[in-house]
């Protein structure tokens, strides 16, 4: 019997981009195990509610591990655990995690934002991330990255062995598809938007770039005749106000909405109503939010830069998202321009395609089949 162990205490309380990862890739993996393999999820806390025992009935197991994924006690418990397990592989989908586990070991890397973009972070936070990553990667056998682009980071930044660095994308989920005019109807009216809105959708760091778009957006509006609003939601760190602050200067209250964190049930109509989505992030481990976008069959312009291009292809309009000008111009022709709308709908919709989760899922599982042997 092979035993595969996938970590999610960081999952299961704490982030909820790594849980939605993880439970994903769970229940991928758990419908393709043989019969002679089981997946065992650790979480810590009360069991996770979102996820049911995926896969064959008897697979999947969940296993109860209180110990904090970011306290030094889980140097001794979790392997120990492991052993009592007996399992074959440990998969860690995060880097502050047991780094003498005793078994061969996977870790899945996102982006290296600390290192790149050092102005954003802490000098300890600097020291700390390239500490413990290095640790991680010393641990691991195998490191998966979300994207072509962070895999080329991680060789560059870390003594890796290419033959050790997978790239493994991630996908939209299935509910992520074009929306009934009922649904894109029903989200207008509860956030009561417009006809007509050019969307963001993701937290407000300053990587995302927010005020180049709406310096961006200023622009937009001189040029349109009858301009749609630019609508800003997702989740808001109150650390950097500098967004709204660039909206005042600019005068243009009037043409930005900021919507915050939306209930989950409420974000594809969201994408499938927007005219547009607008993604000038300057670094992202993957770019989720353009595959959803896509997906749900709205027309995106990114930023070229680390792995959109990658994830976009040619389904996005590309744009340099260090200047506003160049965001400006995309998007005055998306708006005035059906047909460039049409076409990038299209083909927006092939390119989300290529993403799949049970393709994330084969991919993994070929990973801890090699290590178990």
């Amino acid at each position: 019997m092979k035993k595969y162990v996938l970590d999610a205490r960081t999952a299961t309380n704490h982030f909820p981009g790594i849980g939605r990862y993880v439970s994903s890739l769970a229940g991928e993996v758990g419908a393709l195990l043989a019969a002679n393999e089981r997946l065992l999820i650790l979480y810590d806390g009360s069991r996770p509610s979102r996820w049911p025992l995926p896969g064959p009935a008897g697979r999947v197991e969940l296993h109860n591990a209180p110990v904090s994924p970011f306290g030094l006690g889980q140097q001794r418990t979790i392997p120990r655990l492991l052993k009592k397990l007996e399992a074959d592989v440990y998969h860690s989908p995060y880097y502050l995690m047991p780094y003498r586990p005793g078994v061969p070991t996977v870790v899945t890397i996102y982006d290296f934002i600390p290192q790149l973009f050092p102005q954003y972070v802490s000098g300890r936070a600097r020291l700390l991330f390239r500490l413990t990553t290095r640790l991680a990667l010393r641990a691991a056998a195998q490191v998966i990255t979300i994207s072509e682009a962070t895999r080329q980071d991680l060789l560059r930044l870390y003594p890796v062995d290419p033959q050790q660095a997978h790239t493994i994308p991630l996908a939209a989920d299935s509910r992520f598809r074009p929306q009934t005019e009922q649904e894109t109807g029903r989200v207008r009216r509860r956030y009561d938007l417009p006809e007509d809105y050019v969307l963001y959708f993701g937290i407000n760091k300053p990587h995302k770039n927010l005020v180049q778009l709406v310096e961006a957006w200023s622009l937009v509006i001189r040029h349109v005749p009858h301009p749609p609003a630019l609508v800003i939601a997702g989740a808001w760190d109150e650390r950097y106000p500098q967004v709204k602050e660039r909206v005042g200067e600019l005068k243009i209250e009037e043409a930005v909405r900021f919507l915050g964190p939306l209930p989950e049930a409420d974000v594809p109509g969201l994408y499938a109503g927007a005219l547009a989505f607008v993604f000038p992030s300057l670094y992202e481990g993957f770019g989720l939010p353009v595959v959803e976008a896509m997906a749900c069959g709205t027309p995106v312009v990114c930023a070229r830069a680390s792995s959109l291009p990658e994830v976009g292809g040619e389904a996005v309009a590309l744009v340099d998202g260090t200047r506003p000008d160049s965001i400006a111009e995309a998007l005055v022709e998306l708006i005035n321009n059906p047909a460039a709308r049409a076409v990038l709908q299209a083909a927006g919709q092939e390119q989300a395609a290529q993403f799949s989760w049970r393709q994330t899922a084969a991919k993994t599982l070929a990973l801890y089949r090699k290590l178990a042997g």
